[in-house]
């Protein structure tokens, strides 16, 4: 396994403080962390960034294509080892949320006769009493995953340290950070080889075990191979990346948070994945297929001889032509329930008294995919540099994803408003806008010309979202290289 050293990494200016503030601890310790992180320890350090989510968003779950760019905001941390079996985890902004900065425990709690206790363990220990140390869910999950599939590599225990400056709840994927980061540093301690598609689907269980979010894989493999300035198509299929790829030359990307908090395990993202498995559901019926838990993978699904699970192997053509009319636009919990008792995600649940639109997630999983298929092809062959009828489709595939999202019940009027605020900049470049991740609030992806008049329009409609909504909206610019990319920094402190 190959190191990075601090010369290798000098070009990060959010690494340089992170390894300041980490020696530091050594010299002033915190009460509780008298003797962690002294001076002479080695550590493992891995960066990690958030993502931007271009096209593809809430497709992931349905086998669709998605495209992804990363963020230069990032998670970092540092693994110490230590001779006995205890861990602590330090994460000092915490605090200022309410939060328990530092959790510890031994490895052998999380054993009982030798072997990983239930997950409902891990969970009722993150929540704790008063649920002030749920931010380590996804941390605790990461070692209880080595622990679980390399039970000889963990043997001894570890002192952590993180710091993260990707905003929280903003839907640029911050979570699949925290999983990402921590895993590669701490998989580097034990080593155990932690990168690709093997990485980005250990952290997709460790969200969906330990913290019951429902989540595809597009964030973890975004996190993990995305590249700086490049996007990393990903086929969820169920993760099988294609080359990197440029924006074209003429071509720039920003994102701007809403303010509206985003999260993963809310209910409006939750009953629009449900939404859809329920129109696969009927999908399954029209056509007389049986569709059957399969267990092989690392996450389990529900497949079928046709289409193997994945909506997004339907034609746009042919779903309007043989199956759109026999879906029910609407439909309550409770009347799926009575006429399908099994529900063929694994992952949701059907509640029965939501309203859920099964038309419009069902359409959207079989539209998006060729939404972005196209982008796809139409960045890909232009790197040079797109001409406008090349950049006004771009454009306008990101305009008809966004309205997908309202089709899901995944919209919301602080989204809606910048989206509304960009087509007003058309004249000044910039092209095409969408809201991003698992909706109902977060970022909105901006794609624009390339220059000094699009940067000043974007930035006037931050000023102006600022102005008609009364919200601190945060721009994104800029990108990072990828967990896989950055590799693992072994340094002494």
């Amino acid at each position: 396994m190959e190191y990075k050293t601090e010369g290798d990494a000098a070009g990060f200016e959010d690494l340089a403080r992170f390894m300041g503030n980490l020696r530091a601890l050594g010299r002033r310790s915190p009460e509780g962390l008298e003797g962690r992180f002294a001076e002479g320890n080695e550590a493992f350090v891995a960066r990690c960034p958030g993502r931007l989510d271009l096209m593809g968003g809430n497709d992931d779950y349905t086998g669709g294509l998605v495209f992804e760019a990363t963020i230069k905001e990032a998670v970092i941390v540092a693994v110490v080892p230590r001779a006995d079996r205890k861990v602590l985890f330090y994460n000092p902004a915490v605090a200022a949320l309410g939060w328990e900065s530092i959790v510890e425990f031994s490895i052998d709690d999380l054993l009982e006769d030798g072997k990983p206790k239930p997950t409902a363990w891990v969970r009722a220990f993150c929540e704790g009493e008063s649920g002030r140390r749920s931010w380590c869910a996804y941390i605790l999950g990461d070692l209880y995953y080595l622990l679980k599939n390399f039970p000889d590599a963990v043997r001894r225990g570890f002192d952590l340290y993180m710091e993260s400056d990707i905003p929280l709840g903003k839907g640029v994927s911050s979570s699949a950070a925290i999983e990402v980061g921590p895993m590669k540093a701490m998989a580097a301690l034990y080593g155990i080889e932690a990168r690709g598609v093997e990485l980005a689907l250990w952290t997709q269980w460790v969200e969906i075990a330990l913290t019951g979010a429902a989540c595809g894989v597009m964030d973890q493999l975004a996190v993990t191979m995305g590249g700086e300035s490049s996007f990393i198509p990903m086929l969820c299929q169920p993760c099988e990346p294609r080359a990197p790829v440029a924006l074209p030359a003429n071509l720039r990307v920003w994102g701007i948070d809403s303010g509206v908090r985003h999260s993963v395990a809310g209910i409006e993202y939750e009953a629009a994945r449900a939404a859809a498995f329920m129109g696969y559901a009927f999908l399954c019926d029209i056509e007389g297929l049986a569709a059957s838990l399969d267990e092989s993978g690392i996450v389990p699904r529900y497949v079928d001889p046709r289409w193997d699970g994945y909506l997004a192997r339907l034609s746009p053509s042919l779903f309007k032509e043989r199956y759109e009319a026999r879906l029910p636009k609407s439909l309550r919990g409770v009347d799926f329930l009575a006429s399908h008792p099994l529900h063929l995600d694994p992952h949701t649940r059907v509640l029965p008294g939501i309203d859920y639109p099964v038309l419009g997630a069902t359409r959207y999983a079989v539209e998006e995919n060729w939404r972005v298929s196209l982008f796809y092809e139409i960045i890909a062959g232009n790197s040079g540099g797109a001409g406008p009828g090349a950049a006004k489709a771009l454009g306008e595939l990101m305009y008809a994803a966004h309205l997908g999202y309202t089709d899901c019940g995944l919209a919301s009027d602080a989204t809606d408003l910048l989206v509304r605020l960009a087509r007003r900049e058309a004249p000044h470049g910039v092209l095409g806008a969408k809201i991003t991740g698992g909706g109902a609030g977060g970022t909105v992806a901006f794609l624009g010309y390339a220059g000094a008049e699009t940067e000043e329009a974007i930035r006037r409609i931050a000023a102006d979202y600022r102005r008609k909504s009364g919200l601190e909206p945060y721009l994104f610019d800029g990108s990072s290289p990828g967990a896989d990319a950055f590799g693992v920094l072994k340094a002494r402190l």
